[in-house]
């Protein structure tokens, strides 16, 4: 489904993933997603990753109050800290208002 997210924040989360602790890193990415979705101001994310262990997901935020407020969500901040740990070699992460949004579909 194409969705205008025209004005919504993207948090952009490039990442390179270590071969450690594969179970670990599932269970973890799927809390985080549950948790995000119900955080108030959340409107999506999408995900992708590579055989080679590259991945980029970005999620959907209202305005910026609601994605800072993600940040600092405290059971987020903590699966952090282990993903700087134990799961990330390393990432960038970038904040961006999308001005402008369109998509197309069959």
């Amino acid at each position: 489904m194409v969705q205008d997210r025209t004005g919504q924040i993207a948090v952009i989360f490039a990442n390179q993933r270590t071969a450690a602790d594969d179970p670990g890193y599932a269970a973890a990415a799927e809390a985080m997603d549950a948790l995000a979705a119900a955080q108030p101001g959340y409107r999506g994310i999408e995900s992708a990753r590579g055989a080679d262990g590259f991945g980029i997901t970005v999620s959907y935020w209202a305005d910026e109050a609601s994605a800072i407020a993600w940040r600092e969500q405290a059971e987020h901040a903590a699966v952090r800290a282990i993903g700087r740990e134990r799961w990330y070699r390393s990432y960038d992460l970038q904040v961006a208002r999308i001005e402008r949004s369109y998509g197309w579909a069959r």
